[in-house]
């Protein structure tokens, strides 16, 4: 990445609209590991990096602090509305910091659109670049952290102990953290908007794939791909 984090946290500091913002973000923490600040700034400074220039800057941060201030559980059945409802409750918060109203709505189409829940293709660049940031977050080995805190969270087994690959099963990520990998975390590297992105999300899936070989030799049991 062009920048550090920490350059991308003074960034914030110095610039009264988006420190109020992430103080927002802040006052709604509920303690899930896999959405919280560190999540936020990453995503912030990836999306940041993928517009190369061709969005505000400050539009992409206040979009990747925001993007996930409704937080809905993974097993809610309105989880496909976390990212509209995220998009609602940004509107406010973006007015009150007096953002333009068009880029407002700018901010408010990426939240939307960024969401693998919703199954959306965004209708902006900066969605593209919002969506590629937090799908990142979903591979290597934070997206290997990730799945298996959420899993801890669901209450899930780490693996089907006697069919781990899902030979003769469906399978069902919300029982068992490797499906996940198999339903979700493999494919995301097809789903890339940005040249930044599909090349960071393959270098991160081979990550995904060297520890399932691992798995499988661990458990005796070649992973089957």
């Amino acid at each position: 990445m062009s920048s550090s984090i920490l350059d991308l946290k003074n960034r914030i500091d110095a610039d009264t609209s988006l420190f109020a913002i992430l103080q927002e973000v802040r006052k709604r923490a509920d303690g899930d590991a896999a959405h919280n600040e560190a999540h936020l700034l990453r995503v912030a400074l990836w999306t940041k990096n993928f517009s190369l220039g061709l969005i505000p800057e400050k539009n992409a941060i206040a979009a990747a602090l925001l993007h996930d201030f409704i937080n809905v559980p993974k097993n809610s059945p309105d989880r496909d509305r976390a990212s509209s409802l995220s998009a609602e409750a940004a509107e406010p918060i973006l007015l009150r910091e007096k953002f333009q109203r068009e880029d407002i709505r700018s901010i408010q189409l990426a939240i939307r659109d960024h969401s693998f829940s919703r199954g959306a293709k965004p209708e902006n660049f900066l969605g593209e670049c919002l969506q590629d940031a937090d799908r990142l977050e979903a591979l290597g080995a934070i997206g290997i952290m990730r799945v298996f805190s959420t899993g801890v969270k669901l209450g899930a087994e780490y693996f089907h102990s006697a069919d781990p690959w899902a030979k003769n099963r469906e399978r069902d990520d919300l029982h068992y953290s490797v499906d996940h990998f198999f339903k979700k975390l493999l494919t995301l590297e097809s789903t890339m908007n940005t040249a930044g992105g599909r090349l960071e999300a393959k270098k991160r899936t081979e990550t995904l794939r060297q520890f399932l070989v691992s798995l499988g030799e661990e458990i005796g049991e070649p992973c089957v791909f």
